[in-house]
């Protein structure tokens, strides 16, 4: 055996192959279903860009308006727009209208994911 092969294996920790067949069932018993996950990989997918984390990260505790979230984070209205239009495509903020102003929260599904504020 190499030595770059038994330096992986004592860091490792694991020297003899081995399949735990109950965990690997556990397992199988415990994962989401493809859609889901799916729609999970697309949200993350979303999250990962720092602007729209950033008005994600902002609707937290509080709603706001396009106006304000464009002066929060420096992106231009329309930039902001486009950026809300993504994330609610994918129910991860909802609005309401109070007359011509429309108001952006998390959805609450989100909110109780991004956990205590």
């Amino acid at each position: 055996m190499g030595t770059a092969r038994a330096k992986f294996l004592e860091e490792d920790g694991c020297r003899v192959r081995v399949v735990h067949l109950d965990r690997v069932e556990q397992a199988r018993r415990e994962i989401i279903p493809e859609r889901e996950l799916q729609r999970l990989s697309l949200t993350y997918k979303v999250l990962g860009d720092p602007n729209r984390l950033k008005i994600v990260m902002a609707l937290r505790n509080l709603e706001m308006c396009v106006c304000d979230l464009a002066a929060f984070s420096g992106l231009s209205e329309s930039a902001v727009s486009h950026q809300l239009r993504r994330l609610k495509d994918l129910a991860l903020v909802k609005s309401r209208r109070e007359g011509p102003i429309i108001y952006y929260t998390l959805d609450d599904a989100l909110k109780a994911m991004s956990g205590p504020s």
